[in-house]
């Protein structure tokens, strides 16, 4: 059976191990939102509508959510410190394909690139550093990647906007590589294999249902805020990502060694923490995508105003990460949630009367306390879930809540534009900003009904650590 190989690392070698990976963690997730703000430079340099420019960003979360499923395997199958190398020298084929490439079809092939590594990079950190730390400690462990989480994202379009501001768009991968190859270079001395690999058996269809159920329905979603829902496209799409999917999953309940273990959600609490972290996780990219357009778009600000926007938020949410992680291995996930999706409704809700001269203090202050909120459900929910696990399903568990929120992600912000241009009083050229501004409130009203229900759920989560050591000792004896 598998015995993780955790125990042996000692306390510095721990710090190095942690330090490494989220750095490398850090920089696969700011590649998700870093081109953000660059879309209109890039539209401009290759004559591209807005639509096919978006894909930019689309193609990295998408193939970004196809990569996590397999990762679960991967974790069983290589070294930890192999598959980290391995990932990040992927990351930097891509980064440098996207900084030579001559025209946007290239620049797209860099973008799958570097998002085939960036997937595999965030749950391996995950199910690392689960490892690395016993259970009164993963709180604080965890605290410090939903600083990485929360940060990384936020801090792509200020940054890019800046750097857009400034240089070239693709000054952005010169950013990048170099940081890249350090974080390699110190990886390849300080990284240590913290699983056993137990060689499971692949199995090539469960991989390819896989691909086409998360892709599919990832595909569907997100162009169908660009096309509308009734384009046969994203029709066809979004039916074969649901029956490639319902295939999947019944096969992983057949297979001895499924790639992804649905079993997990057998747990109680381990279901109703990660329908928490998704709806959390939609509260947090919906509002980062929806916002800079309306600031954009329709109330005047510059691309690096809305970034700044959003950069304090970010700061607040880095900060109180790690401390919310050192609450919650004194007094558990569940009053942490309960009050931080109370936090999270009151400042939604807040964001359903903005108007073409809502002021930009208004908007950085409300974001910096819903980041607050979002800070105190992230994280905890999480750890609070995959503590209900043994050793064993740790690995499936990060897959699966990693996948989960990546989905969620996708389809909710997608659904989010879609109402938003839908509800707009008009939608025409001569459409006046405060008809587009109408559909934004709206799409807003949209996430507080789902952010009501995350609190809702949140009061079922139970904090019984006895209940949840008892589980491990019984799933140590049984392996």
């Amino acid at each position: 059976m598998n015995h993780n190989k955790a125990e042996n690392v000692q306390p510095v070698q721990k710090i190095s191990i942690v330090a490494v990976i989220l750095a490398g963690a850090f920089l696969s997730i700011l590649n998700q939102t870093l081109l953000v703000t660059a879309i209109p430079p890039i539209m401009g340099e290759y004559n591209l509508t807005e639509n096919t420019a978006q894909w930019l960003t689309t193609i990295f979360m998408l193939v970004n959510g196809i990569m996590i499923p397999i990762t679960a395997f991967l974790v069983e199958t290589f070294t930890t410190r192999g598959l980290y190398l391995t990932s990040m020298m992927i990351f930097a084929l891509g980064t440098m394909f996207c900084l030579v490439a001559p025209n946007f079809p290239l620049l797209m092939v860099g973008r799958v690139i570097q998002a085939a590594g960036a997937g595999i990079v965030l749950p391996l950190m995950m199910t690392v550093i689960l490892l690395l730390y016993p259970i009164e400690k993963r709180g604080s462990a965890m605290g410090t990647i939903g600083l990485v989480i929360a940060f990384a994202p936020a801090i792509g379009p200020s940054l890019s906007g800046w750097l857009i501001e400034h240089y070239h768009w693709k000054a952005l991968f010169y950013v990048v590589l170099p940081l890249v190859v350090i974080d390699i270079i110190i990886a390849y001395f300080v990284m240590k294999n913290v699983t056993s690999p137990t060689s499971p058996k692949i199995d090539i269809l469960s991989i390819v249902l896989s691909t086409f159920g998360f892709g599919g329905l990832l595909y569907g979603f997100s162009s169908a805020g660009n096309y509308g829902w009734s384009n046969s496209f994203v029709i066809l799409s979004l039916a074969i990502g649901a029956i490639s999917l319902t295939v999947f999953i019944l096969r992983q309940f057949k297979l001895k060694q499924p790639i992804l273990e649905f079993r997990v959600f057998q747990n109680k609490v381990f279901a109703i923490t990660t329908v928490i972290t998704m709806i959390a996780f939609v509260s947090l990219i919906g509002a980062e995508t929806i916002l800079p357009i309306y600031m954009q778009n329709m109330a005047g600000f510059t691309a690096f105003e809305s970034g700044l926007m959003i950069l304090p938020g970010a700061l607040v949410m880095g900060f109180m990460s790690p401390i919310n992680g050192r609450i919650f291995d004194k007094v558990g996930a569940r009053w942490l949630t309960i009050i931080g999706l109370s936090i999270i409704t009151v400042t939604t809700l807040m964001f359903t009367n903005l108007t073409e001269t809502t002021s930009f203090a208004y908007l950085t202050v409300v974001f910096a306390i819903r980041m607050l909120g979002i800070s105190m459900v992230m994280m905890p929910a999480t750890t609070a879930g995959l503590n209900q696990l043994p050793n064993r399903l740790i690995p499936h568990g990060t897959a699966m809540n990693n996948t989960m929120r990546q989905v969620a992600a996708s389809i909710g912000t997608a659904i989010l534009i879609t109402v938003m241009t839908n509800t707009a009083l008009d939608n025409g050229e001569s459409a006046e900003p405060s008809e587009l501004i109408h559909g934004v409130n709206i799409s807003f009203y949209m996430s507080t009904a789902l952010v009501i229900v995350g609190l809702l759920l949140s009061f079922y989560i139970k904090d019984n650590m006895k209940a949840v050591e008892q589980n491990h000792s019984i799933a140590k004896n049984y392996e």
